[in-house]
């Protein structure tokens, strides 16, 4: 019976190691730690960008606990099963997207949500900043890397397709994620550099036509705004122009918690979504971005980590796509809170006010921290 059991317990650990807790709750405690750091944070500066109102933090961090719960499911599972289920996700997302078109529930010009019965009322497409990259894995991961130009062409097609679908809600914002998603797995498969200029050329060349036939007039405007916010000061212009006055008066160190004045006496608009780094800059100063843009970079080295020591192509494509995805949502929401790039309403990740997005970025965490666990179990 002894020796039974002992056979029994090596069996499940080759080399009769004890399991500690975080293999058991399949968590990496690193990663976890920068997560809470950054969330903790977060809700500090909602308090004041949201004008000290109680309510909205305690919202967010219900939010926050949903989003815990979703990310330990999504940890819990092998990386086997997100590549045996993408094909059916992305299936299913597709006539979701396709469902918003003709029965979504619009808000602000935007018809970008579903209310299933039964359901929360959701964004299709904040899912399809998941499912887009691991299709293309899984596809590309099942031949031979780096692809063939065919395949490279079956892939662009695949992340091309729901990026058309969301556009036409329109969100263009959410449609660039989602195609960034997806290319980078592309990339990461091993695309050549010539493909990669000619896609560049090609970009720039359909840039014009773009302009002229693809682009609504607020997108335009948004452009326009940013290569120069004065021609509108009290109205397309305002955002950027009290986000850089925001970001200016904060000076080295800030001027304290609670004390800005562009956010409390209302100047700054969305100062709990959008623009809550501009309140982050006010209040702390550059050191408090200074911190801010660390835990951040220590976030992104680990997950880049994760994704460097994956043991298949599948895990490794979409473990560096979610990591890459994260780095864009901070790049272009403090780019363009600072003015460097145009306004299209990409929150601050785990800081700025918000559900779907807090749910899905969290998702993205379990299912990096399934491969990082995964892989311990199988080496250990």
């Amino acid at each position: 019976m002894a020796a039974r059991g002992v056979l029994d317990s090596t069996a499940s650990n080759p080399l009769g190691r004890p399991r500690g807790i975080w293999s058991v709750l399949h968590l990496d405690p690193i990663l976890l730690f920068l997560l809470l750091v950054l969330i903790s944070g977060g809700l500090f500066v909602l308090y004041s960008g949201a004008d000290r109102n109680l309510d909205v933090v305690k919202a967010q961090g219900l939010r926050f606990g949903i989003a815990f719960v979703v990310m330990l499911v999504f940890a819990q599972l092998d990386p086997s099963v997100f590549r045996r289920w993408a094909p059916w996700l992305y299936g299913l997302g597709l006539v979701a997207l396709i469902a918003v078109i003709f029965v979504g529930i619009g808000a602000k010009g935007a018809q970008r949500w579903l209310a299933l019965p039964g359901l929360p009322r959701f964004q299709p497409s904040e899912l399809m900043k998941l499912v887009v990259p691991m299709m293309a894995a899984w596809y590309l991961s099942r031949h031979f890397l780096p692809p063939r130009l065919s395949r490279i062409g079956v892939g662009l097609a695949i992340v091309l397709l729901p990026m058309v679908l969301i556009v036409k809600q329109p969100d263009l914002g959410t449609s660039l994620l989602v195609g960034m998603a997806g290319l980078f797995v592309v990339f990461f498969a091993g695309m050549s550099w010539k493909l990669i200029s000619a896609f560049v050329v090609m970009v720039s060349v359909a840039a014009p036509v773009m302009w002229f036939f693809g682009m609504r007039d607020y997108q335009k405007q948004r452009v326009l705004t940013l290569l120069d916010p004065q021609s509108d000061p009290l109205g397309a212009g305002w955002n950027i122009i009290q986000s850089k006055t925001a970001i200016g008066s904060g000076g080295f160190d800030g001027k304290g918690w609670l004390q800005g004045t562009q956010s409390h006496l209302e100047f700054l608009p969305e100062s709990h979504t959008d623009f809550i780094v501009a309140v982050l800059a006010e209040e702390f100063g550059f050191i408090g971005i200074l911190i801010l843009l660390s835990v951040y970079f220590l976030i992104i080295l680990r997950c880049l980590y994760i994704a460097v020591t994956a043991q298949d192509s599948f895990s490794r494509l979409v473990a560096g796509a979610l990591t890459m995805t994260f780095f864009i949502y901070v790049f272009v929401n403090v780019g363009m809170v600072s003015g460097l790039l145009p306004v299209v309403g990409v929150p601050l990740p785990l800081i700025s006010y918000g559900g779907t997005s807090t749910v899905t970025l969290m998702a993205a965490f379990g299912i990096l921290m399934s491969i990082q666990t995964h892989r311990r179990m199988i080496t250990a």
